[in-house]
C-alpha cells in the first residue's frame, strides 16, 4: 500500500542536470498585489549578483563606470576633501555606467532589427532563383 506523503507516479522525472537559466511561468493570478507579492518571493540578491555577468551589457558598463569613476575620485582627490572625490566618483560611476548601457542596448537592437530583416528577407530570394530557374530552362530548349 503506497505512502500518502508519496508523490503520484504521473509526476515527471527530475531532469538529471539542472538548467543554467531558471525560467518562471509568466501566468497571472488576475490580483496585482498576489502578483506583486510572487514577484517579491522571486527575488534574490545573491542569486542576481553572481549572473550580471551573464546580462548582455552589463559587465562591459559596470568595468566602464568603475574604471571612470575611480579615475575621476583619485584626480579629484588631489584638488579636493575625500568627501568631494567620493561624490564624483559615485557620480561618474551612475553616468558612465547609464551611458555606456543605453548605448550598448541601442547598438544591439539596431543589430537584431537587421538580423529579422535578413531573416525576412532570405526566403524571399530563394523563391525569386528558384523561379528563375525554370523558365530560363525552357526559353533554352
Amino acid at each position: 500500500m503506497p505512502d500518502s506523503d508519496s508523490q503520484p507516479s504521473s509526476a515527471p522525472p527530475a531532469p538529471s542536470s539542472s538548467p543554467k537559466k531558471v525560467i518562471f511561468e509568466t501566468d497571472t493570478t488576475g490580483d496585482y498585489w498576489t502578483d506583486f507579492r510572487e514577484a517579491v518571493k522571486r527575488i534574490s540578491f545573491f542569486d542576481d549578483l553572481q549572473k550580471v555577468g551573464e546580462i548582455p551589457c552589463a559587465r562591459s558598463s559596470l568595468l566602464s563606470g568603475i574604471a571612470s569613476g575611480a579615475g575621476v575620485g583619485v584626480i579629484r582627490g588631489l584638488s579636493a576633501s575625500a568627501f568631494v572625490a567620493s561624490n564624483w566618483a559615485v557620480g561618474t560611476f551612475v553616468a558612465v555606467t547609464l551611458g555606456s548601457w543605453t548605448i550598448c542596448r541601442r547598438s544591439r537592437d539596431e543589430e537584431k532589427r537587421r538580423v529579422q530583416q535578413v531573416v525576412e528577407q532570405l526566403p524571399r530570394r530563394f523563391a525569386k532563383q528558384q523561379d528563375d530557374a525554370p523558365s530560363n530552362a525552357q526559353s533554352k530548349s
